[in-house]
């Protein structure tokens, strides 16, 4: 883990400390190194060499792409051919801290006479037909429109940009602001993810020590159930973007001492004071970028973490108020453990300790979204979770909740029903010995056997159950206990009869009717959702 660091300052500040780290932390970080080996966090060459096999041809499916579109536009034979395409990847494998099993976050530009449409048919088309390819979901109306896949068991992230040349040459870098010019805000915001990936790079002092802090902070995030944009928590690259911004800090500091002062750092930090790697840019676009002076859409930010590539964007905007506060809650807990952990007074491993989200509440809310087939469900369970947060932001604003804590992430499971049991399915109520778990790239596994094998149902008739898929998302509810104080007074207040009539505590429950409502109009009204085989079902239950 080398000492070096580049002789200019980096970040909008000069650092706070160009002091290295002690022996102590230097054997602390060697102590964490092996921790994060033991976890399993490093993926073996062969796992590698798949990876970069799976990119190989995915590039090349993408120069087919093109040329396939070109052809249908009536390009001739050596132009279609020259017009080229190409990927780049961004997010954490980019960045060198992916994991085993971790997904690849990829980009496909194209020439301008390719279309975005293009992308989600023909290019969705030509994916369909790949027998390497499974759980095949488009989602075009997204922020970043994306196509979901596993391509040989890995999972994908797809997205596109459609660039203002008449071919893509195989050398072109996405540095050059020039290259946004007369793109649509959805090409800018897909171009973004490598912009930024390649910029955090460029910005920290040293990138292998970065790496190991990055991917410490990473496996606390997952574990401690925080690492979760799409419902409210932070990303891998606002994670990345707060180790990055230590580093700038520190850029003479060993990983484990990285890691404790990220925790001392974010656990005081004064939000909603922004994050930010380098001084906000302007460039050659009409294009919003960040600014709480003049939007007071970006004041709202609860936790601003900014990108440094122009046009630069708040990658937070999804926090609310409760998954600050349990973020602030595990940033507190995170800087008792490694602060005692770089000293050797205990080991790092207490610092990825499983959160206990399941056993920390006493009343849960869940919301279950069910189809019919696994294509389906597949795009039911990625709306769902998209408008998620709009539960928790309203469910933060009513007097019994003092925070909506969302887990990170629904949990998926297949039932084999009979058509008379579906009725109950559909108030979130199925048949337990005929429910199995679905794990990541299993949501095509037919699982008849299995309770043939078993016995659970006759086998002369077995084919009156049919597979219904279902995805439960959980919100634990924290009581307001200035609330539940002010009953109490109140009850004490009068006699044990007045106290009894009044039951001043009930005026004051959580009514859950209103949230229902507001949140299944929401999903339902978009065009993802089929009254036939779709379902969306809220309840709550004690924990």
């Amino acid at each position: 883990m080398s000492q070096e660091t580049s002789p200019a300052h980096l970040g909008i500040t000069r650092p706070i400390s160009l002091a290295s780290s002690s022996e102590e932390e230097i054997q602390s970080s060697e102590q964490l190194l092996q921790t994060l080996h033991d976890f399993g966090l490093f993926e073996s060459e062969e796992e590698a060499q798949k990876r970069v096999v799976v990119l190989s041809k995915l590039d090349k499916l993408v120069k087919d792409f093109v040329y396939k579109v070109s052809k249908m536009k009536g390009f001739p034979d050596s132009l279609a051919k020259e017009a080229g395409g190409k990927i780049y990847t961004y997010g954490s494998y980019r960045l060198g801290v992916h994991g085993a099993g971790a997904d690849i976050d990829t980009l496909c530009v194209f020439p301008k006479h390719v279309e975005r449409e293009h992308f989600f048919t023909v290019m969705f088309e030509m994916l369909k037909e790949r027998s390497e390819v499974s759980e095949l979901t488009a989602v075009p109306d997204a922020y970043v429109p994306v196509i979901k896949m596993l391509f040989s068991g890995i999972p994908i992230d797809f997205v596109c940009a459609r660039l203002g040349m008449a071919r893509v040459p195989e050398d072109l870098e996405l540095a050059d602001n020039n290259l946004l010019k007369n793109l649509d805000e959805r090409c800018v915001r897909s171009l973004n993810g490598s912009r930024v990936t390649d910029d955090i790079l460029r910005l920290v002092p040293n990138v292998v020590n970065f790496r190991i802090a990055l991917r410490t902070v990473k496996l606390w995030a997952q574990r401690r159930a925080v690492y979760a944009n799409v419902i409210g928590f932070l990303g891998g690259v606002a994670w990345a973007m707060l180790v990055a911004r230590v580093c700038q800090l520190y850029p003479n500091a060993s990983p484990a001492s990285l890691v404790n002062r990220f925790f001392m750092i974010f656990d005081k930090w004064k939000w909603p004071q922004p994050v930010m790697l380098k001084t906000i840019e302007t460039g050659p676009l009409a294009v919003r970028t960040w600014n709480p002076q003049l939007y007071p859409s970006d004041r709202n930010h609860k936790m601003p973490i900014i990108t440094p590539a122009y046009p630069s964007m708040c990658a937070t905007h999804n926090v609310t108020n409760s998954t600050l506060t349990i973020m602030r809650k595990e940033l507190e807990r995170g800087k008792t453990i490694a602060s005692e952990a770089i000293k050797g007074e205990r080991p790092w491993k207490d610092l990825f300790e499983k959160s206990t989200f399941f056993t920390d509440y006493k009343t849960y809310l869940l919301v279950i979204a069910s189809a019919a087939s696994a294509e389906q469900q597949l795009k039911w369970h990625g709306l769902v979770e998209s408008k998620l947060r709009t539960i928790v932001s309203r469910l933060e604003m009513m007097e019994p909740v003092a925070w909506a804590h969302p887990f990170i992430k629904g949990i998926d499971k297949v039932h084999y029903v009979t058509q008379a049991e579906r009725a109950a399915c559909m108030k979130g109520k199925y048949p337990a010995d005929r429910t199995f778990d679905i794990d990541e790239g299993s949501m095509d596994k037919d699982y008849f056997e299995d309770i043939k094998e078993k016995g659970l149902w006759p086998e002369d008739k077995l084919e009156e159950l049919s597979p219904l898929y279902s995805a439960t998302f959980y919100i634990g509810l924290a009581p307001n206990k200035a609330v539940t104080n002010d009953a109490k007074d109140d009850a004490e207040n009068k006699s044990s009869k007045e106290a009894t009539e009044a039951k001043p505590a009930v005026k004051r429950q959580l009514d859950l009717k209103m949230v229902n409502q507001e949140f299944t109009s929401l999903v339902k009204g978009t065009d993802v959702y089929d009254e036939e085989t779709m379902f969306i079902v809220m309840t709550k239950v004690k924990g």
